[in-house]
Parts: C-alpha cells; sequence; structure tokens
C-alpha cells in the first residue's frame, strides 16, 4: 500500500503537496488524511492525478454536496468524440467570464450560500502563462496591525459578481439570463463580514476580494479603498503567495473559506482546458440569507446604486461598459 506523505510547501503560510494517493480510489481512512490536511493547510496539490470529469465530481462529493461537479473551466468546448472546439473569442460572456476571474477571489460569495471549497484538474494548459495563484486570507488577519483589526472588526461588505465584472472590466452581463450565467449575474448582493471564523477550525481570517464593495456605513471611496488596501495587504508578502504552474494531469483543491485565488492571463489565442468542481458550504456558516429575506432588498439597491456610478466609471476598462451578445 502506498505511503500518503504530506509535504507544506517552501517558504509558504499555507498550501501542501501530497503524494502516494490516487484520488480515483480512496478508502476512508486515506481520505481521513487527506481532509485532516485540507483544514490544516487549506490548498493541497496532487501531481499527476489525471481525473476526468467524472472522476473530479465524484472526490468533490467527499466534501460535501456539489454546486457543481466536472464542468470545463476553459477557453474551448469538449466535443463529443473527445476532441476540441476552436478557442472562444474573447468577447464572448464565457471569456468575459474567464477573464473577470484573474481577479483575487473565493467561489461563490456572490451567491446566497457561499463555497467550502472548489477543485481545479489540468488537461490542456498553454506553454506560457495560464497559471493559478492562490493567497492566505488567515495568515494575513493573524499579521494585521492592532489598529486594522480594530476597524474591520464589525464591518462587513456587499459582495457581487455583477459589480465586480463592472468594476474590473467594463462588463455588464443581463441579469435576466437562463442557464449559468443566471446563477451568478443574478443582481443580488450578499452581505457578509469582513472577518471570517473558519467554522471548523475557530481560526480568524480576512474575508475579502474582488466581489465585494459598499460597506455599509462607509463612504463609497472609504469603501473602496478599505477593500482594495485589504487585499492588496493580503497578497503582499510572497510567503502568503502560491502560484500553481500547472502541468497535465495535476489537481488542487483549496478551501475558499479563507483561501483567495485567481487565474493568471496568457494568449487568449490558445487552448487551456480545466475540469473544474466546487462544493457547497454549509448554510449554517456559510449562508448569507436568502433572496426572499426582507434584508436581501438593501444588498439589490446598494449594488444598483454601484452600477449606474460604474456605468460611467467603467467606460475605459477592457469592455467599455458594454453587455456581451453571445
Amino acid at each position: 500500500m502506498a505511503v500518503i506523505t504530506v509535504t507544506p510547501l517552501e517558504g509558504k503560510t499555507f498550501g501542501a503537496t501530497v503524494t502516494g494517493v490516487d484520488l480515483r480510489s480512496l478508502d476512508d481512512a486515506a481520505f481521513d488524511r487527506i481532509r485532516a490536511a485540507f483544514l490544516e493547510y487549506g490548498l493541497l496539490v496532487f501531481p499527476g492525478q489525471d481525473l476526468d470529469e467524472k472522476a473530479s465530481a465524484d472526490f468533490g462529493r467527499r466534501f460535501g454536496e456539489l454546486e457543481f461537479g466536472g464542468q470545463a473551466l476553459a477557453n474551448v468546448r469538449k466535443l463529443k468524440d473527445g476532441t476540441y472546439s476552436e478557442v472562444l473569442d474573447v468577447d464572448t460572456q464565457l471569456m468575459r467570464t474567464n477573464l473577470g476571474n484573474e481577479g483575487w477571489h473565493t467561489d461563490s460569495t456572490y451567491k446566497p450560500i457561499a463555497s467550502k471549497c472548489a477543485m481545479l484538474s489540468a488537461v490542456i494548459v498553454p506553454d506560457e502563462g495560464g497559471e493559478t495563484e492562490f493567497a492566505d486570507l488567515r495568515a494575513a488577519y493573524a499579521e494585521l496591525d492592532e489598529a486594522t483589526r480594530d476597524r474591520i472588526a464589525d464591518l462587513s461588505a456587499y459582495h457581487s459578481t455583477n459589480f465586480s465584472q463592472a468594476n474590473d472590466l467594463g462588463d455588464f452581463p443581463d441579469s435576466n439570463v437562463e442557464g449559468a450565467y443566471g446563477t451568478v449575474y443574478h443582481g443580488e448582493a450578499y452581505l457578509r463580514p469582513l472577518v471570517k471564523v473558519h467554522p471548523e477550525t475557530g481560526i480568524p481570517n480576512l474575508f475579502v476580494g474582488r466581489h465585494a464593495f459598499g460597506i455599509p456605513g462607509l463612504p463609497r471611496a472609504e469603501s473602496r479603498e478599505l477593500v482594495r488596501s485589504l487585499v492588496e495587504f493580503v497578497v503582499s508578502d510572497e510567503h502568503r503567495v502560491y502560484r500553481q504552474e500547472w502541468q497535465p494531469g495535476d489537481t488542487v483543491i483549496w478551501d475558499n473559506r479563507f483561501v483567495l485565488h485567481r487565474a493568471c492571463e496568457y494568449d487568449y489565442r490558445k487552448p487551456r482546458y480545466l475540469i473544474g468542481t466546487r462544493v457547497a458550504g454549509d448554510a449554517s456558516s456559510e449562508l448569507a440569507y436568502l433572496p426572499d429575506d426582507p434584508r436581501a432588498e438593501a444588498g439589490r439597491q446598494a449594488l444598483a446604486q454601484e452600477l449606474e456610478i460604474l456605468r460611467i466609471e467603467a467606460r475605459d476598462r477592457r469592455y467599455g461598459a458594454t453587455t456581451a451578445t453571445r
């Protein structure tokens, strides 16, 4: 029987590489070892797993109910015969969304229930660029000065992908569409604390990223500056940031409750195909509120006001304050 080896990432405050395991055939003891390492390190790198869509989803289910499993996160489509389509145009909504993911974020904070964890498995990677970076929100909070901790202790921010796409790219997706985009760009904004206590470890961490905006009680300029400065602080120390240089077959899983991530740019004319699986958070700790909750209306109003301003401010960004037509 192979021996599972967990090796902390050198010079980093989080993360580990795991070898001696096949993610497609884990017994309970092996999974318990992996789950313990996941809670300790927040980011696990499994080289050479070669997971397909089904195996990705099956492994994700070990951690909980899936938001989605074995989904292509790519600039090409996999065809029925196993080949791949031509590279998609960067002006499609799919590619606009992919480019948006190049900003630091945690997954699904823009939904009523934020994600517990997520996983990527590399199939096709460009010869240059296209890495994924991760950052440690737990270590960052531990290293904040006392004045900043006191300032943010009771503050929260709204989270919305309609906001982040407009703010970062000048992309204004249609909020009235059906299908996958309707679950992402839905016009709601969910209020979440800037400081999160991890529900399983009890350790506090920052909880900010590109989706966060509109801190209640602060003027818009002050809110924007505070969110920006906190994200910049998280990623300012190389010990808190890890870059995954993908090789085909690699799998990485991370804890969305205290790890930021972002995609890195590459030549978008070249194919990149990763398989993604995302695990839903537990409602007891990750639920903000549901759309029919009276609190939701304040989020909608905050988002609408912010988007009205960004319609003007974001005209100089990549997509010029436009909506994709395909």
